[in-house]
């Protein structure tokens, strides 16, 4: 009986010296196999610092292309404002052309302005005085389309003759001469501009109308909604 239990003892022994070897050589395998992986081997070395490389490379290439980008950007908004300069250049040069054209007659023009009418006094000087002191002379015209250009009109017509840059007027007693051709009085000075500036400034204290006035001379200015010209015609 004794010798049962001893040996029954002995294979509980040796079952346990096996279990226990066994989880020692598991226990260093693992411990080796976690060694071995955080030690690579020169290939994974070799393999880590290329791809280290490549990516350094690239990023160096990232930042040249950045740095490209970056001068393209530059260019280009030098290009445009190089290009907005040279359209607002050309914008001037409708613009003054549009002016030139305007102020030459060459094209029809319309919007608001005054009408201005000079008449002979209604007074009938006696024989003792002289009749050409109550009657329209070129001089009461000139005063009134000067005041007319200093005040911002763009076109001015004398009686539905329009005038350019070189029309001259001219008088012959009762009549005045236009271009070439003949008016009488009442003489209607149409102009286009700001109607109420050109009206402020006829009417400004001893300015035009008052120096008209005083001449005998009958003076009415009227405020326009529309006023047409038409271009001029160039007889050949």
């Amino acid at each position: 009986m004794k010798k049962r239990k001893a040996r029954g003892k002995q294979v509980i022994f040796s079952l346990i010296c096996l279990v226990f070897g066994f989880i020692v050589a598991f226990s260093y395998s693992v411990a080796n196999t976690k060694n071995k992986s955080n030690n690579p081997t020169d290939g994974q070395w070799k393999q880590e610092e290329q791809l280290r490389d490549q990516i350094i490379a690239q990023q160096q290439k990232n930042n040249e292309l950045q740095k490209e980008l970056y001068d393209i950007q530059d260019q280009i908004v030098k290009i445009e404002e190089e290009l907005s300069s040279e359209e607002q250049i050309l914008f001037n040069l409708a613009e003054d052309a549009e002016k030139y054209r305007v102020y030459l007659g060459k094209v029809k023009v319309h919007g608001p302005g005054v009408q201005v009418t000079l008449s002979d006094a209604d007074y009938k000087p006696t024989e003792e005085e002289n009749v050409n002191n109550y009657i329209v002379h070129e001089q009461h015209v000139f005063k009134v389309i000067n005041e007319l250009y200093i005040s911002g009109a763009s076109a001015v017509a004398i009686n539905g003759q329009r005038l350019k840059h070189n029309s001259y007027i001219l008088c012959n007693g009762p009549v005045i001469t236009v271009d070439g051709k003949q008016f009488k009085a009442p003489f209607e000075i149409t102009a286009i501009g700001d109607s109420e500036v050109l009206t402020s400034a006829m009417n400004i204290t001893g300015g035009v109308r008052d120096q008209l006035v005083n001449e005998n001379i009958s003076f009415s200015i009227e405020k326009k909604s529309e006023i047409v010209l038409d271009p001029i015609i160039v007889e050949s």
